[in-house]
């Protein structure tokens, strides 16, 4: 029995938010200081370090579970299954359905019963609840799916990522040009075949690192203390990267019995494009190789950092030929990676 993906789906916001689009900001340093550079070098410093041009925003009247719904009903009809024969939905994100202009989180129901209850399933034996596990999410959906299924409480499950950063983010901060808005979605299920999920590996390192991604206040201090936006410590999650998501990709190739010559795409969290990069090289230095060209496909440059989204977009964009020169064959061997707050990683062989 192999347990593999056999629909995607995937949802990218229309509206386009382009570099020269932050000129007009006022970004501050974390003590409220004004930088001593004009915003085009910001911007442009920017764009070098993380390849991002452009990054997708939602429509006001769309919320995460929205856009979540959408990518799940095109995984849904991309695998042609009957929605009521699925055993769970899954739903990754962090910040839950946060309306346009305002500053509350919005879990109560959760997403995934919001998305359950968007799909008009009746079943109530389809099971629906959210995972919190940063950006890595939908990776680690997938891989509570797979035990789901392997332990024979389910045969089939659905597994979304969604998110709307751009309604959390400091709008005097830099680090807020990095974030988007999207969705992704895929159907997990048992098959006949030897193809599919091969390894997995999971981690979360928290005795110094839980809090390199955080809600903390705006750089602005003349807005109100009490209201959050995500901030980070982009260095250290860097450094911890670097080291920590090569290692685990390692380790899970390693897990899976397969040569690291097999493997033909490595689809990994779009956080950073430098940072991405490194992560690669390192890992391939591991094993005394080079990595090959083209072996990494990017999506950062025109859709930002959705955070739980950037995954299973990446995976349905190349699957449906719509990535400039990449594309995956039967049989070839990929791997899904991720890092994010917690701090958490996690890494999938998978043969598809």
């Amino acid at each position: 029995m192999g347990i593999k993906i056999t629909g995607t789906g995937s949802y990218i916001p229309k509206g386009i938010e382009k570099n020269e689009d932050f000129h007009q900001h006022e970004f501050l340093n974390t003590d409220g200081s004004k930088i001593n550079h004009p915003n085009e070098v910001i911007v442009e410093k920017f764009k070098a370090i993380t390849g991002i041009v452009e990054r997708r925003y939602a429509d006001d009247q769309l919320v995460a579970s929205d856009i979540g719904f959408l990518a799940a009903q095109k995984a849904i009809d991309d695998a042609n299954i009957d929605p009521e024969t699925i055993d769970y939905i899954i739903c990754a994100h962090n910040f839950g359905d946060v309306k346009a202009n305002t500053i509350q989180s919005d879990i109560l129901p959760c997403l995934a019963s919001r998305i359950k209850h968007r799909l008009r399933i009746k079943n109530p034996k389809c099971v629906a609840y959210d995972i919190l596990f940063g950006c890595p999410g939908w990776v680690e959906g997938v891989i509570q799916a797979q035990a789901y299924i392997k332990a024979g409480m389910a045969k089939r499950c659905l597994v979304v990522g969604a998110e709307t950063l751009s309604r959390v983010v400091d709008k005097h901060d830099r680090d807020s040009m990095i974030y988007s808005d999207g969705a992704g979605a895929s159907i997990v299920e048992a098959t006949d075949t030897e193809e599919g999920i091969l390894a997995h590996e999971s981690a979360s390192f928290t005795y110094d690192e839980a809090y390199y991604l955080f809600f903390g206040n705006s750089n602005n201090k003349n807005l109100c203390p009490d209201t959050r936006y995500i901030k980070m410590h982009g260095r250290k999650i860097y450094e911890f990267a670097l080291t920590n998501v090569a290692q685990a990709m390692k380790d899970c190739l390693e897990k899976s019995g397969v040569d690291v010559s097999e493997v033909k795409k490595v689809l990994i969290h779009q956080a950073n494009e430098k940072m991405d990069e490194a992560i690669i090289k390192r890992f391939y230095r591991l094993f005394k190789a080079k990595a090959p060209e083209g072996i990494m496909p990017m999506s950062i440059h025109k859709l930002g950092n959705s955070s739980v989204a950037t995954v299973p977009t990446l995976f349905d964009l190349i699957r449906n030929n719509k990535l400039e020169d990449h594309q995956i064959n039967k049989g070839d061997v990929i791997i899904f990676a991720s890092v994010g707050a917690g701090m958490h990683i996690n890494a999938i062989v998978y043969r598809y």
